[in-house]
């Protein structure tokens, strides 16, 4: 307990300017006396803490202190670059390129390594969209610059509406970007979509970041907000490739006919019945009835449109 202490100790003095003893005593529950006696053999070992009496006092690291290099693992520091350069791969920003660059300085990279190093590579742009990183870019400056940004964005439904926005923070999840910001035209904080942000300019507008917490930023979106339903399914090899990728290997399951099935818990809304027909007549569905019955009038549409379309353009 007693190293824990002084660790957090130490930790809480580098994030802060300045923190007293009488709070670091109330938050382990020890007094005050307690917490000099571990800051002097913090002292001791090297960290150079420094008290400042009086009103408005405490213990404070001076600001020209550096970590050892050898603070961290080579196998540390290396699990940090790859976070910076998966992040790196998403946003373009001088302060991550000169944070890789020095944490690369820390350790010596195996001669003969190929140029591409990192072990994680993220890309989270869609398809045939070259412009998303710029896009990206944008209001990732926007928020760091504290600048209004004009924007057209296109919800759900396909409406679209142009609205002014200050940026406050980027949000990754589920494999999508979003930007959390307060909307001009709501008078309140907004959940944005990068993919649905058709266009976005500065204003040259300038704006204080309002106070916020992680919990008021609606992180439980609409998949987890929706009723899944248990679906057995009857899958032929040769739309096997797609429903592993769709379901995950450890959901498919091999008979012995050489047949492959599956029983998963899926999304019960209408993205289900055009995922499964997308799979066309690989996939059929066996249970629930429910579920047959939506598919089989869904593609009963889609034939009687193609019919339609047919006696049209004869």
């Amino acid at each position: 307990m007693k190293y824990q202490i002084m660790m957090d100790i130490f930790f809480t003095l580098l994030a802060r300017k300045k923190v007293s003893a009488a709070e670091m005593a109330a938050r382990h529950g020890i007094s005050t006396r307690s917490v000099y006696r571990y800051v002097d053999e913090l002292t001791i070992a090297g960290i150079p803490i420094d008290i400042q009496q009086g009103r408005g006092g405490g213990m404070y690291i001076s600001d020209a202190y550096k970590l050892p290099v050898n603070f961290m693992s080579k196998e540390e520091y290396r699990a940090v670059l790859d976070a910076l350069r998966a992040m790196r791969g998403q946003i373009e920003n001088k302060d991550i390129d000169s944070a890789i660059d020095k944490i690369s300085c820390q350790i010596k990279e195996e001669s003969g390594a190929p140029s591409f190093t990192g072990d994680i590579l993220v890309d989270a742009s869609a398809w045939g969209d070259y412009r998303f990183r710029d896009k990206l870019a944008l209001l990732q400056s926007a928020m760091q610059t504290k600048e209004c940004l004009d924007i057209e964005y296109v919800s759900r439904t396909g409406e679209e509406t142009k609205r002014v926005i200050e940026p406050h923070i980027l949000v990754y999840k589920q494999n999508v970007w979003y930007i959390y910001a307060w909307c001009r035209k709501r008078g309140d904080f907004r959940l944005f979509k990068a993919g649905r942000i058709r266009t976005a300019r500065r204003t040259g507008e300038r704006f204080e970041k309002r106070a916020f917490s992680r919990e008021e930023i609606p992180l439980e979106f609409r998949q987890e907000k929706t009723e899944t339903v248990e679906v057995t399914l009857d899958i032929a090899p040769a739309a096997l490739p797609d429903a592993e990728e769709w379901l995950g290997v450890d959901c498919i399951r091999r008979s012995k006919d050489g047949t492959f099935s599956a029983v998963v818990a899926l999304p019960d809304d209408e993205g289900l019945i055009r995922k499964l027909l997308g799979l066309g007549e690989g996939v059929r569905v066996l249970a629930p009835e429910r579920v047959k019955k939506s598919l089989c009038a869904a593609a009963e549409r889609i034939a009687a449109a193609c019919r339609r379309e047919a006696r049209e353009n004869s």
